[in-house]
């Protein structure tokens, strides 16, 4: 490409501080342009090329269903939630007291340098620059070519944003192209309000819904489209909803559960007219839905994250999640996903019910009827976990102890920390010779999630019995029965409703990077009424704070050294919840051999430890929105740091997200 000496744009503003077809090149064969002139949209497939870096710069490190933040895509957030122990990170240690400007949160950006960087200002310069220039130097190009390339950029430019203010509460909007100055007062904006930035996001929403098509062809399968921007829409009014940034929160009649409701209720109907909805009408069906979308329009994903399986590292985008997940014996990369014990005794029954002892739930045999989503959720000892070239694997998780007597064996060689592991969202057809090459997409944003939208929408608003028929709709679809509401019973109040949504997004959500959001947003790490923050007691949710992630094992109860306690013939038990004529009795055959060869014991060392002492999990009320580092606030004096935190002087932050 030919650039105008005289017309370089550089890709760096003061303020920035600093893709999908069906083979997914818009995300890996993106041009490596830092620097280009506005001529770029004059030419239909270098503005595509254009689009498609922006695809990375935003998407190319989302290989893990868990992981969020736009342009970042870490694990952070999620590894302080109760999903997943092991790992104290800064957000849950209780050793630590985060309020200094230098302990911010660094994804805002880095002062200006003299490179290109990867930063959310950078992203938003990107979609800037495309949305200034495309109407006047490019409209040569085909109208509707151009409506798509804007509808993309008014998509990540809102989903940038709101990662923004869900992590700094609010933040600078720049919505032109700014260049890097010292003395241009015009750039020098402040941080707009929460409502200004929700107001922002939602209009650039608005206006990708009506450029986009609902659906791309084939050949564009995974792009941004108009469906995902009218059902993001009901996402971020949501969140603008909840009690972190909503004081009134707890007035059914507050403005801003009514608006959250009508954009969900639109999205339902705009995305039903196009084709969307619930994949499947089995538990088996919702196990296999992320495994079915390739290339092929999946009428659950509303947002996906397309990824190969192309073996070329320098140019495949490869999913990390099966590798990750898949235990030793399946020849993953570690020793699976152990599953914390208050997630192992959080699903319903079978019946739908919470796993209580008055409802008949014993832990010891958490295996035994349980919701059809648990059986395709986690893996125990003897549940079948196809591969490919293996039908009937099973693993199992338990230890012995070795022939020396001096330490253990781990059956399979599987060293767990729980008997139970992740396998969500794992390819029954996974090639296990070469797990990190997984091409398995990532479904960003299911209709599910919409539907419990709407649910949480009419229990705010107080409307108990059409909160009711959402969450049905979600049991329904993987067979429990509908009796006495699907097993939630009558539900008291509008609290009660709110609860009863929040705990079946725990479960249909589970392991999809959505729970840290839901923490956050409804303030459930524990109350603090100084901050105005009572939702755990008004809901009746017990606070993570205090609490820790628990693990134990399956020991043998004969520790005759180097004795395994199960015989080839017990090992070869396969538990397979498609099999109804089989699946009752495989259960009860494992629970014989659990009451005849196995106890239950803690781990040797918890899961949760700083400096190798135990821990519980202590959230602080100022970690629900971040500070601004000190580095950018230096940079930017006149940015207010955020109440709670100290500016780049010491003294206390000001900027109020509530």
């Amino acid at each position: 490409m030919h650039f105008m000496k005289n017309k370089l744009i550089y890709l760096l503003s003061f303020l920035a501080i600093g893709l999908g077809s069906c083979s997914t090149k818009f995300m890996e064969e993106m041009k490596p342009y830092d620097k280009y002139d506005e001529s770029i949209f004059t030419n239909e497939i270098q503005t595509g090329w254009y689009i498609d870096r922006l695809y990375n710069y935003f998407f190319v490190t989302y290989r893990n269903p868990n992981l969020s933040v736009v342009g970042l895509y870490n694990d952070t957030r999620w590894r302080s939630t109760d999903e997943i122990g092991g790992t104290v990170t800064d957000l849950i240690n209780p050793t630590k007291t985060l309020q200094l400007a230098s302990e911010g949160d660094a994804y805002f950006g880095t002062p200006v340098g003299t490179s290109v960087q990867n930063n959310p200002y950078t992203r938003i310069r990107f979609c800037n620059f495309l949305l200034e220039k495309i109407d006047g130097i490019g409209q040569a190009l085909p109208e509707t070519f151009r409506k798509t390339a804007k509808g993309q950029m008014y998509f990540m430019r809102a989903l940038q944003y709101f990662d923004l203010v869900r992590i700094y509460g609010g933040v600078p909007l720049v919505l032109t192209v700014q260049n890097a100055s010292t003395t241009d007062e015009e750039i020098k904006l402040p941080r707009a309000t929460p409502a200004e930035c929700f107001e922002q996001i939602v209009k650039d929403l608005d206006s990708a819904a009506n450029l986009l098509p609902m659906q791309w062809d084939a050949a564009n399968y995974g792009r941004l489209t108009g469906a995902g921007a009218i059902a993001m829409k009901s996402r971020v009014l949501l969140t603008f909803a909840s009690p972190l940034f909503n004081a009134d929160w707890d007035n059914p009649a507050n403005d801003r559960w009514q608006k959250a409701l009508q954009a969900s209720l639109e999205a339902e109907t705009a995305l039903t007219q196009a084709g969307y909805g619930l994949y499947g009408t089995t538990a088996r069906q919702w196990a296999e839905m992320t495994t079915q979308s390739e290339s092929v329009f999946n009428p659950e994903a509303i947002m996906v994250q397309r990824l190969s399986n192309t073996t070329t590292t320098s140019a495949g985008i490869n999913n990390a999640w099966e590798n990750m997940i898949r235990p030793k014996d399946h020849n993953g990369s570690g020793n699976g996903l152990s599953v914390p014990k208050d997630m192992i005794d959080l699903f319903p029954l079978a019946d739908g019910k919470r796993p209580t002892p008055d409802n008949g739930y014993v832990d010891t045999f958490f295996f035994e009827n349980r919701d059809p989503r648990f059986y395709r959720t986690f893996a125990f000892s003897g549940l079948k976990w196809p591969a490919a070239g293996k039908p009937n694997k099973t693993s199992w998780f338990y230890r012995y102890r070795n022939q020396q007597n001096n330490n253990w064996n781990y059956s399979g060689n599987n060293q767990t920390i729980s008997p139970v592991v992740v396998k969500k969202m794992t390819n029954p057809s996974a090639d296990t010779t070469q797990l990190q090459f997984s091409g398995t997409d990532i479904f960003e944003y299911r209709y599910a999630e919409l539907l419990l939208n709407i649910a949480e929408a009419y229990a705010a608003t107080g409307d108990i019995n059409k909160c009711l028929t959402y969450l049905g709709k979600i049991r329904q679809r993987v067979g429990i029965p509908s009796t006495d509401n699907y097993g939630i019973g009558n539900l008291a109040d509008r609290y009660a409703a709110l609860e009863a949504v929040l705990y079946e997004r725990r479960v249909e959500l589970a392991y999809e990077g959505k729970r840290f959001w839901d923490l956050q947003r409804w303030m459930l790490y524990g109350d603090d009424p100084a901050a105005g923050n009572n939702t755990n007691m008004k809901l009746g949710i017990a606070p993570l704070n205090g609490t820790a992630r628990t693990g134990y094992y399956w020991q043998a109860k004969d520790l005759t050294p180097g004795l395994d306690p199960l015989t080839p013939a017990e090992k070869n038990l396969v538990i397979d919840p498609d099999d109804p004529a089989t699946f009752e009795t495989r259960l009860a055959q494992l629970k014989q051999i659990v009451q005849d060869k196995f106890e239950v014991t803690p781990l040797d060392q918890e899961m949760d430890r700083v400096n190798n002492t135990p821990v519980t999990m202590n959230f602080r009320q100022n970690y629900y929105i971040w500070g601004i580092t000190s580095s950018v606030l230096l940079t930017n004096p006149w940015l207010q740091q955020t109440v709670g935190w100290m500016d780049a002087g010491g003294s206390a932050g000001t900027f109020q997200y509530r």
